[in-house]
């Protein structure tokens, strides 16, 4: 009987075990995302949004995902980042306003449990961050730009909203047309907001400003679609534009009659999945190997949009 008693407790232990092991394998479960972006209006960051959700239903299909648009509001992140707390998020998908100011937003919810990625820009103190390299981006436009003026013209910096992408973007841009002498940048200070209409905006006030205006590097894709409808309503050609994103309304322009002739590639998409797969793993104690991970950009042309395949998301 006491023999029949151990096995019978030693074959509960080594059940015990064993569903202890698994249950460790399986990990914290993933049941929660909140996302916060800088506009829903613009399509780069709903295919971020779509990407995260994608990834974080592989990881749980029951998983809530809520995406938000802090139109670059500060005060209006802030608000998000506390509703996600409030509601217990597991992770947070941070595309930060002011990359420096969303410092205390971000300890705040690392208090409360809950893993942030930065994605597409940088924020302080974040977990992780997974965005592209935009320095390399703005140096390839650039390059293209600076090369198809045979090194000399009048050139505008078309800015955007101060976050870390653009930053970067701008400079990478800057340290090329600095190498070319014969470039002069009229202006590189303006906020055209990163949408089409403040490209429309910013443009007319440049080519009212600038009788000889050549090139035009735009930060985002939307700002260059509106710059070239710009140029167009007043008549103004032989303007070469060149801009950051690789989207979909950038290879249809490529194919058209218009003044942008290159875009420095992003992947929305895969930025995401990668955002949600190193947030999950942080979830459950595993570190990135380095804690910025940064995406490649390519140049994409109407020599090569044929062949260019686009953002990964599904088509």
């Amino acid at each position: 009987m006491r023999k029949h008693n151990k096995l019978f407790a030693s074959v509960a232990l080594a059940i015990g075990c064993t569903m202890s092991l698994s249950a460790h394998a399986a990990g914290k479960e993933l049941k929660s995302i909140g996302i916060t972006v800088g506009s829903l209006g613009n399509p780069y960051f709903v295919t971020i949004a779509k990407g995260a959700e994608a990834k974080a239903k592989q990881i749980n299909p029951n998983v809530k995902v809520v995406s938000t648009s802090s139109d670059y509001d500060m005060n209006k992140q802030f608000t998000q980042i506390d509703n996600f707390i409030s509601a217990h998020a597991d992770m947070i998908l941070l595309n930060a306003v002011d990359p420096k100011a969303i410092e205390p937003a971000v300890k705040k919810a690392q208090k409360a449990g809950i893993v942030v990625v930065a994605v597409d820009v940088a924020a302080a103190g974040a977990d992780a961050t997974v965005q592209t390299n935009n320095v390399q981006a703005g140096e390839i436009s650039c390059e293209f730009l600076a090369k198809k003026l045979n090194g000399k013209g009048n050139v505008v910096i078309e800015n955007g909203p101060q976050v870390s992408a653009v930053i970067d973007r701008v400079n990478g841009c800057k340290s090329v047309l600095a190498k070319n002498p014969g470039i002069k940048v009229l202006s590189d200070d303006q906020d055209a907001k990163g949408s089409r209409e403040g490209g429309m905006n910013a443009m007319q006030g440049y080519l009212t400003r600038f009788p000889k205006l050549d090139g035009v590097f735009a930060i985002n894709d939307p700002q260059a679609i509106g710059t070239d409808l710009a140029a167009k309503q007043l008549h103004r050609n032989n303007i070469v534009i060149t801009s950051v994103d690789g989207a979909p309304d950038i290879e249809s322009a490529l194919k058209t009659d218009t003044m942008v002739q290159a875009s420095a590639s992003q992947d929305p998409w895969s930025m995401a999945q990668q955002a949600v797969a190193v947030g999950y793993d942080l979830m459950n104690g595993k570190k990135p190997a380095n804690p910025t991970i940064l995406l490649p950009s390519t140049l994409v042309t109407r020599g090569n949009v044929g062949s260019y395949k686009g953002w990964s998301s599904p088509r």
